[in-house]
Formats: structure tokens, sequence, C-alpha cells
């Protein structure tokens, strides 16, 4: 059983810890475990409950009402906004509460739902994406386990890769674009999508996957020349290590365009050189792919 200090529940549920520390003592919402020394310490089912108070505390529910529900009733009036595709957050806090759990059923609920309402697309961007980023700042704050992001990454790859084997065979002209990401570039479900996006869009695709080394980059495209490559950046470089990563890129492959995303690049856009575009979107994406 994991234990959570009050400032982990702050960093994870967005609420602060006064008035996690106010609503305890005036509504007893929760009721932490001390220590010796009288420090609160928090469970996994009182983070979990935590999680769903703000859920309904965000669309408008009074604190003094959701204090008198249990735990099954929490859930239950989740659940109902849950089914509102209009209310993304609520959707992106259910998917943080399926991570905890390690809930695969709730996690697949809350994404088909809105795959049906929104399309697949929509969802990546509007949900997944958003989900993904809120899983990176927990992630580096060290209050989700590195077992806990495998678990629900590996849920999210899975849909990708479903969507991509139906677009197999969709080439509709001979443009072929190299998706990779560097060394030590682990997070590959944005360059799955955009993968998929291509696909779909008719292009030729080699996908080499994750923490390609340089030499092996240049030793594949001789074999098949790419018409453009795209790369994401998750892990945290300085300037100094993106502008140099991004330098021996372009003069590697002077003549061939380079499409870049994540949120290490979006942090650092001022360095990055001519010829290179910044995906932060789906359109961006398609209206560059449109200009080859």
């Amino acid at each position: 059983m994991a234990v959570y200090s009050i400032k982990d529940l702050e960093k994870i549920s967005g609420i602060k810890a006064h008035t996690i520390r106010i609503w305890e003592r005036r509504y007893q919402v929760i009721e932490p475990m001390r220590s010796d020394t009288n420090i609160r310490k928090y469970t996994d089912t009182d983070l979990k409950r935590i999680l769903n108070i703000s859920i309904l505390n965000q669309n408008g529910f009074k604190i003094s009402k959701i204090a008198q529900l249990d735990n099954s009733q929490l859930k239950e009036r989740v659940l109902d906004l849950c089914l509102d595709t209009r209310n993304t957050n609520v959707q992106i806090e259910s998917l943080v509460v399926s991570m905890l759990e390690l809930n695969e059923g709730k996690f697949n609920n809350v994404l088909t739902n809105s795959i049906i309402k929104r399309g697949f697309e929509t969802t990546v961007e509007e949900i997944l994406f958003p989900f993904l980023d809120r899983i990176g700042v927990l992630w580096q704050a060290g209050t989700i386990s590195p077992a806990q992001e495998h678990f629900i990454s590996n849920l999210i790859r899975q849909k990708i890769i479903v969507a991509i084997d139906n677009e197999m065979g969709n080439e509709k002209n001979d443009k072929q674009i190299t998706f990779f990401l560097g060394e030590n570039e682990l997070h590959e479900i944005g360059l799955l999508f955009y993968s998929l996006m291509a696909r779909k869009e008719g292009f030729g695709v080699i996908y080499l996957g994750i923490s390609v080394p340089f030499d092996d980059l240049k030793s594949i495209n001789k074999i098949q020349k790419a018409d453009a490559f795209f790369t994401s950046f998750i892990s945290p470089p300085s300037n100094t290590e993106l502008t140099k990563v991004l330098g021996i890129y372009k003069e590697e492959f002077p003549d061939t365009p380079f499409m870049i995303t994540g949120l290490q690049v979006k942090n650092h856009e001022s360095e990055i050189p001519e010829g290179f575009h910044l995906i932060d979107s789906a359109a961006k994406f398609k209206d560059i792919l449109h200009s080859l």
C-alpha cells in the first residue's frame, strides 16, 4: 500500500493542501493516519477519494453535499459526469484515477465513450495528450510510480497500434516519412499517433521506434531515403543540448524537412533551426504533410 503526504495529494489532485486540511477538519472527508510526530499520511483509498471529490467539486457540487457520499456513491456520480464527453477535465481526471487503481476497465470505458462521441484523433489530442502531460509532471515529481506510468502508457499504446494495423497498405503516394526517437528517448505514444495520421493521409511510413542511435539513423536513410523525418523530445534536455542535437540532424540531413514535437521542444521553441517544423496539433501536422 502506497503512502502519500499532503503535498502529494496537492500535486495529484490540484487541491491546495490548505483546502484539504479545512475539508478534513470541517467535513471529515477523509481521516488520514498520523505519524509519531503528528504528520499526516494518506493511503491509496484516501487519494482516490480526494480525486473523486475534486472532480465533483470542480463541476459545481458543494463540498458539504459531497462529504455525505460514501466511496461507492462518489464513484457513481463521477461516472455520470464521465459520460458527458463535453467535459474533458472530468475525463482526464478519471484516467488519472484509473492509472492509480490500475483499473483497465475504467480506462477503456472513459476512452471508448470519448472515441464514439469525438472520434479517435480528437480523443487523442483533447484527452490523451493532456493526460500524458499530466502523467509526466506527476512522474517527475515522484508522486506516481514508473509501474503505474507503464501500465497506462501500454494501454494507450495498444489502442493506437490497433488503429495503425487498420491503416496498413493505405499508401497513396511515394512520399516516405521516417519516424524515430533519439537515444534515451523512450516515450513513443506521440510518435505512434502521428505515424498513424501519416498513414491515414496516404504516406509511406518507416517506423524505427525508441532510442535510435544517430549512426543507425544515417544507415537506414541510405537504404530508404526519407522525404521527411519526425521525432519527439520528452526527456528534459538543456537548451544547449537541444540546440546541439538539432544542429547535428540539420548538418547530416540539410535538405530533408524535420517535424518535431514534445513538451521539451515546446518549452524551447526559440532553439528550433530553420527547416524544422514544430508540430503542436494534428491540424499543423496535416498542413506540413500537404506541403511536402
